[in-house]
């Protein structure tokens, strides 16, 4: 039996760094590892700070959910304290968190995804011709015309011809696991281009609201967003048009380019909905209240949980469950490596003990990764818009059941084929055309409230210090576009005493816990695929990047004056 072991380190085309190693029985990945290399700094630096700053110092954790933890930030505050938000101020920050989802799946699936799907070079012997006649067929598009496509595979000539390849260098181009033909490649590829100006255009949204992007500006008990139709300065009627045109601009991009382009590949690559299925264990906190967050029933993306595969049952999710494990983690606990905390109890102690020389295998290693190995009731969970979209499927949301449908029906595969690599790439596409949708709902509302004189985006009836507990203690609970993410923040004497993240990457990323149960990321690689050159191992790219991995959110560093808090060597 030829065994082999194969590190990818690091894997590209993600946010931090990121290594997978895997061993492989000819050609076949039996056993995986994934290990984050960067240490997580950033809970430890909120301690002794204003709670209501709290939001703006852990929206830095990233610069791809540039979002996300300003808002769990906010909500965790306001839940300690008993603040309810304006209904303009939930429409608002459902909008901005809305484009936030559109713009990065879409980013997710052509500039970090595609290129593990699309061969570029390819595109080369593509005749325009017969690409424009297959885009026509699946989409009204208007850049759907021979001559577009002869001018990007000009471009793309030239970028090949002056040997300096750019965006597209260091691909496995050739590889034997590509299977789109020259037309569908040379589709895609322009796509992709076109991508890069649609987001930039649709993310203005957030420069509206929030005043700039990446990290708008937000704020505990409302938005930072004043109203005044009749002023230059505030939101006003000019701004609300322009913001009706992006949103019209996205949905279109999103139903006419992406989704077909989804589909389409899709169909290319159908064995995939037999591989990487994971733990068959999901996670979904929901997301986007109508009202108030306290009020689960509210959420348009449901929350619940997932067991076993079993979409027939959901159950319901209680954050009390949720504990973090340092058994294979570069951390210590003050109650010793076995013991679960929850993270009101949790603690940010570094303490790396790898190896400190270059080219050792971590899977050797007792502890191999400064991600923390988060459970929920003791399991490993999977979390991101296949986790959401299966909730979603067993609580009877209807938009969601018929899209899921229409895309099974399309690649004539059954419901099991959700439980796959091939699954998540749906489910995201899936859910990017169900919020697409559903931001025209929330302007709607939005301007509905406007039009009948409500223009109120705070509420600072506890903004004074002085009115707050001794002791407070709040859960912020969030979606990200990558999955279920909690702040849980605890306030002494008007400090922040304790403050903690469970990210999304963290519960996908997680190591081994005690028991020696793998996270998701290294069950979903367990059994996978055969590696059809284990030297240039794009099979283990598929399915982590369907994960679509943020390491900067799960381990990070950082200190209040930008300095280096440790160096760590490994391979």
């Amino acid at each position: 039996m030829a065994r082999t072991r194969v590190v990818v380190d690091p894997i590209t085309r993600i946010e931090g760094h990121l290594r997978i190693e895997a061993q492989a029985e000819n050609g076949r990945i039996t056993n995986a590892w994934a290990t984050s290399t960067q240490f997580r700094g950033i809970e430890i630096i909120m301690q002794g700070r204003d709670p209501r700053d709290a939001w703006a110092f852990t929206q830095r954790i990233c610069g791809v959910c540039t979002v996300v933890h300003a808002v769990a930030s906010c909500r965790a505050v306001e839940d300690a304290l008993g603040i309810k938000i304006p209904a303009n101020a939930n429409l608002i920050r459902n909008l901005i968190h809305g484009m936030q989802f559109v713009q990065d799946h879409v980013i997710h699936f052509y500039h970090l995804h595609a290129l593990d799907w699309v061969d570029v070079v390819s595109a080369l012997s593509a005749k325009p011709a017969e690409t424009a006649a297959l885009a026509k067929k699946v989409s009204p598009w208007p850049n759907n015309s021979e001559t577009y496509f002869s001018e990007v595979q000009n471009r793309l000539k030239t970028f090949v011809g002056s040997g300096q390849l750019g965006i597209f260098a260091n691909g496995y181009w050739g590889h034997p696991a590509y299977k789109l033909p020259p037309a569908v490649n040379l589709l895609a590829v322009a796509h992709y281009l076109e991508a890069l100006d649609w987001q930039r255009d649709v993310i203005r949204l957030h420069t509206v609201f929030g005043g700039k992007n990446p990290h708008p500006n937000f704020l505990v008990g409302g938005m930072a967003s004043a109203i005044n139709l009749d002023s230059r300065a505030t939101i006003n009627a000019e701004r609300l048009t322009d913001i009706h045109d992006m949103i019209a601009r996205a949905q279109r991009f999103v139903e006419q380019v992406y989704f077909p382009d989804l589909v389409a590949i899709a169909g290319f690559y159908k064995e995939w909905a037999g591989i990487g299925g994971g733990t068959g264990n999901y996670l979904a906190v929901g997301e986007f209240p109508d009202g108030d967050v306290r009020d689960i029933g509210s959420l348009y993306l449901p929350r619940g949980i997932i067991l076993n595969k079993d979409i027939s049952k959901v159950w319901p999710y209680d954050e009390k469950l949720v504990k973090e494990y340092i058994n294979s983690s570069w951390y210590e606990y003050s109650k010793g490596d076995d013991a679960g905390l929850h993270p009101y109890e949790g603690e940010t102690k570094a303490k790396y003990s790898g190896p400190k020389t270059p080219w050792t295998y971590l899977q050797d290693e007792k502890k191999y990764s400064w991600m923390k190995a988060p459970r929920y009731d003791g399991r490993a969970m999977e979390v991101g818009p296949l986790a959401r979209m299966l909730v979603a499927y067993g609580s009877g949301h209807q938009e969601a059941r018929q899209l899921i449908k229409e895309v099974l029906d399309r690649l004539e595969v059954g419901p099991p084929a959700l439980f796959s690599t091939l699954g998540r790439v749906a489910a995201r596409g899936i859910e990017t055309v169900l919020l697409a949708r559903r931001l025209s709902y929330w302007y709607n509302q939005l301007v509905d409230r406007i039009k009948g004189g409500d223009t109120q985006t705070f509420n600072g009836d506890k903004w004074d210090p002085s009115t707050w507990p001794a002791k407070a203690q709040g859960y912020g609970y969030l979606d990200a576009p990558r999955g279920a993410l909690g702040h849980w923040v605890q306030i002494e004497d008007q400090k922040i005493a304790r403050y903690q993240c469970v990210v999304p990457s963290t519960w996908n990323c997680s190591p081994r816990d005690g028991k020696g149960v793998p996270g998701p990321y290294e069950a979903a690689l367990m059994d996978h695929h055969p590696l059809a050159k284990p030297d240039q191992p794009i099979e283990i790219l598929r399915t982590i990047h369907s994960f679509d991995p943020c390491m900067a959110c799960g381990v990070h560093v950082l200190d209040t004056t930008g300095n280096l808090v440790t160096s760590v060597q490994v391979q």
